[in-house]
C-alpha cells in the first residue's frame, strides 16, 4: 500500500468519531494517515455530539452515506440501547464504539474494545487470556469491558480489585452469571495484597492513576514476579509509574496505547473490508502522542 496526494472531492467518503466532549480524541490523527496509506478517497473527522442528539445524528449520517463512525464516552451506552442491530461483540460488552451504515440506510453497532485489549495483550506478551489468571485493578467501565473479554477468551480465574468493594462485587455477580466456568473472586483489600497479586499471571490496570507523576502506583515491586505481565491502560506516558515498578521487579509491562491502536485497526477493517496497515497507524499514533516514532 502506498499513499497518494490527498484532496477532498465530491466523492470523498467520510468517517468520523462522535463524543461529548471530543476535542481530545486521538482518532483523526491515527485514522487519516492510515486511510491515505490504504489509497482510499476518504477522510476521518471528529464531531461533538451530545447524548440526546446521537440517534438523530447517526440517522442523518446513514442517509448521507457516511462510511462509518466511532463513538466515545458517553455515547457508547446510548447507542447500545437504541441501535436495533448489534454484533456479538457489542452484546458482550454492552456498548457500541463502532457504527456501520448499510446501503439500505440501516445501521449496525459493534464494539472493538475487547478486540483491542486482546490483540494488545497478545502482541505485547505473546499470549492471550486463555488459561490465564487475571488481576483487574479497577472495576469501572474500562475494567468491566476488560474482565468480560478476559472471561470470554478463556481466563481460568479473574480477581477483581476496586476501591469501592460494592462495584467489584457487582461485576463479580455479572461475570459469574455469564461465565460460570470462570473462577471469579474479589480481592480482600484495596489495593490487593502481595499474596493475591502473586497468585495471578496477568495484571490489568484500568483506573485513571498513572496519568501524571506522583500518582499512587497501587502496587510495589514486592507484588510483582518476573513471570507477571502488566498492561496499564493509561497511555499518556510511555512508562507509567506502575509500569516502572513492574519493570524493576523483572516483569513485562506495556501501556494502553496498543489497545487504542488495535481498536482503530478493527474499526477500519469492519468499515472497509480491507487489510489495514497496522504499522502506519501505530507510527501516526505514537508521533501524535509522544512526538517521535520510537
Amino acid at each position: 500500500m502506498t499513499s497518494r496526494p490527498f484532496s477532498i472531492s465530491a466523492l470523498t467518503r467520510v468517517f468520523g468519531v462522535l463524543g461529548h466532549p471530543i476535542s481530545h480524541s486521538l482518532s483523526p490523527a491515527m485514522h487519516n494517515p492510515t486511510l491515505q496509506a490504504m489509497g482510499l478517497n476518504a477522510v476521518y473527522v471528529a464531531f461533538d455530539t451530545p447524548p440526546e442528539e446521537l440517534m438523530d445524528t447517526l440517522a442523518t449520517f446513514a442517509k448521507r452515506g457516511f462510511g462509518g463512525v466511532n463513538l466515545t464516552i458517553p455515547l457508547k451506552e446510548v447507542a447500545f440501547q437504541n441501535i436495533a442491530r448489534l454484533s456479538e461483540t457489542a452484546k458482550l460488552s454492552g456498548s457500541v464504539n463502532t457504527v456501520v451504515f448499510h446501503a439500505d440506510g440501516s445501521m449496525e453497532g459493534h464494539s472493538t474494545d475487547g478486540y483491542g485489549l486482546r490483540h494488545a495483550v497478545e502482541e505485547a506478551f505473546g499470549k492471550g487470556f486463555s488459561g490465564q489468571k487475571v488481576l483487574l485493578l479497577g472495576c469501572g467501565g474500562a475494567g468491566r469491558a476488560a474482565a468480560l473479554q478476559a472471561a470470554s477468551d478463556g481466563a481460568t480465574r479473574i480477581l477483581l480489585a476496586n476501591r469501592t468493594t460494592s462495584r467489584a462485587e457487582a461485576l463479580a455477580t455479572e461475570l459469574c452469571h455469564r461465565f460460570p466456568a470462570v473462577d471469579v473472586t474479589c480481592a480482600s483489600t484495596w489495593p490487593p495484597s502481595i499474596e493475591e497479586t502473586q497468585s495471578c499471571d496477568v495484571v490489568l490496570q484500568s483506573t485513571s492513576l498513572g496519568m501524571k507523576d506522583g500518582d499512587d502506583t497501587l502496587l510495589t515491586t514486592e507484588h510483582f514476579l518476573p513471570s507477571h505481565c502488566l498492561l496499564d491502560m493509561t497511555y499518556v506516558k510511555k512508562e507509567t509509574p506502575l509500569m516502572k515498578v513492574a519493570i524493576v521487579a523483572g516483569a513485562q509491562a506495556v501501556n494502553g496505547l496498543g489497545m487504542l491502536l488495535h481498536q482503530g485497526v478493527r474499526s477500519l477493517e469492519i468499515w472497509t473490508g480491507q487489510t489495514v496497515p497496522v504499522e502506519v497507524m501505530r507510527t501516526a499514533l505514537r508521533n501524535h502522542v509522544y512526538g517521535d516514532e520510537n
